[in-house]
This record gives C-alpha cells, structure tokens and sequence, in this order.
C-alpha cells in the first residue's frame, strides 16, 4: 500500500538513447540515499511488489559492483553493475546489466537534491547504446517496476 501522493515522471529524452526519471520523497536527502546504499534497506523497495530480491553482492562505493535477483512465479531475472562513483547523500553513478540482455550497458547517474523540510528529489538518468535498446527498456514494462519500487521507498522511508 502507497503513503504517498508524489508521482514519478519517467521520459525518454529526444535526442539522446536515455530516460529520465525524476520523484521526490518525504525524507531527507540522508535517509533516501541510504536506502539506496544499504543492501538490508535496497531488498525491501526496488522492483515491482510481489518479487523478492536476492542480492549476491552490494558493494555500493565508488568502485565497487553488484549483482542481485529478483524472482516470481514466472521464473528469475538477473542484474549486475559497478558504482563508478558514489558520494555520499549527493550523487550515484552506475552501470546497469540485465543478464537476459547482456549485450545492453546501460549508464545510470542519480542525484538527490536536499528540497527542506526533510523532503528530497531525486532525479535520474539512464543513457542506452542505442536508440532500441532505451525503447526496449521502456517497453519492457519498466515503469511499474520503477512506480511501485518508490511507493515501497515511501513506505520504507515512513517507517524508519
């Protein structure tokens, strides 16, 4: 169930092969990004409701790499990337994999911005190869993975 009212804009940006996502939450820059870093705290929100996420490993500083696994009844969907940089409650770059599409490298650049009152924006940018590969992403059903992993963020983020 969503506690929030926020909603996500997710757009594929005209004249380069990316996305961009951008969200606010009610909590702190601090909080947000932790739950972003913290691989105990990352299992309870990203991706759809109704997976469960296995991670192999969440390495989240600049140079460090991931691997994690979401499953469901329909079977198991693999990801990997490295942290090219992370600064703390500012800034993460990353590559993002999907093993089933390995060929797709996509670079991922998140920024939390500190909007007071304990509020954040986050705003997010994924940049493909190719024109295809940003429209496959979009196609694939990405946006209620992205949608409901921020609602499970809110819920996450009220709790804490």
């Amino acid at each position: 169930m969503s506690t929030t009212t926020h909603e996500t804009t997710i757009e594929a940006v005209a004249d380069v092969p990316a996305i961009r996502i951008v969200r606010e939450f009610d909590a702190s820059p601090e909080k947000v990004f932790r739950a972003h870093v913290e691989p105990e705290l990352v299992k309870q929100w990203l991706g759809p409701r109704g997976l469960t996420m296995t991670i192999d490993r969440w390495d989240a500083q600049t140079g460090g790499t991931y691997r994690y696994v979401h499953r469901d009844d329909d079977g198991e969907y693999r990801f990997y990337g490295s942290f090219h940089e992370v600064r703390p409650h500012e800034r993460i770059v990353q590559t993002f994999t999907f093993e089933g599409f390995p060929d797709g490298v996509a670079l991922e650049t998140m920024t939390f911005t500190d909007l007071g009152d304990g509020r954040t924006r986050i705003v997010g940018s994924s940049t493909f190869e190719t024109f295809e590969g940003r429209d496959s992403a979009l196609a694939s059903g990405m946006e209620i993975g992205v949608n409901e992993g921020f609602e499970q963020l809110d819920e996450l983020l009220a709790r804490s």
